[in-house]
């Protein structure tokens, strides 16, 4: 007991704060594993994608389709003022496809894709990307082009034209009723590009 006395007395107390912390890091230490810590990456509610079903549409208009289930046709003002316009609706999505219809005796063809190219690129300072692409059918007379406008903040991510060059010319914009932000929309935009891409392959043009 005197010889422990003794050698108590002998440390001072910033000797014995000093030690007391360095078993205090060396037990954090040896405490704590080796793995790196990595920041989860942002996450977004899950969307519940319905499934496929499609059904055609086909009346007094000078074209007709296959479009899916969980979509409807719709009419506006501006739809009911120009006639074989419409809107695809996307009710569970706030999606919208308006659709529209120039007959080529009355509009130049060069004029309207040109204006179709135009209106697609005026959301360009919003995208990271305008990527363009081809469509031909030559069994049903079907061709045109699709703009796929990438970027979280572009009001419309998908645009489109058909065309038979002679007499018939139909426009595509999607937007969303929401604000954009197209990383969250995006299984959604992919589902309807699917979609679109079905309606393509199903669309024909109906002389009446």
């Amino acid at each position: 007991m005197y010889e422990l006395q003794k050698v108590l007395t002998g440390i001072t107390i910033r000797q014995i704060i000093t030690i007391t912390i360095a078993f205090s890091v060396a037990f954090l230490v040896a405490s704590c594993d080796n793995q790196e810590y990595y920041p989860k990456p942002r996450g977004y509610f899950r969307i519940d994608l319905p499934e496929k079903q499609y059904r055609t549409f086909d009346s007094i208009f000078p074209y007709s389709f296959q479009y899916p289930q969980y979509a409807t046709i719709s009419f506006d003002e501006y739809t009911r003022k120009n006639p074989y316009w419409m809107n695809l609706d996307y009710p569970k999505f706030k999606g919208r496809i308006h659709i529209s219809y120039k007959p080529l005796q009355d509009y130049n063809l060069y004029v309207l894709t040109e204006d179709a190219r135009s209106m697609a690129f005026k959301h360009a300072p919003k995208a990271m990307g305008i990527k363009e692409s081809l469509y031909a059918n030559p069994q049903h007379n079907v061709y045109g082009m699709t703009y796929e406008i990438q970027g979280k903040d572009a009001a419309s991510p998908y645009q489109f034209y058909l065309t038979d060059s002679t007499n018939h010319f139909i426009r595509g914009a999607l937007y969303f009723n929401v604000i954009p932000n197209n990383d969250s929309l995006q299984p959604v935009i992919d589902l309807i590009t699917q979609d679109i891409k079905n309606l393509f392959d199903s669309f024909a043009w109906q002389e009446k």
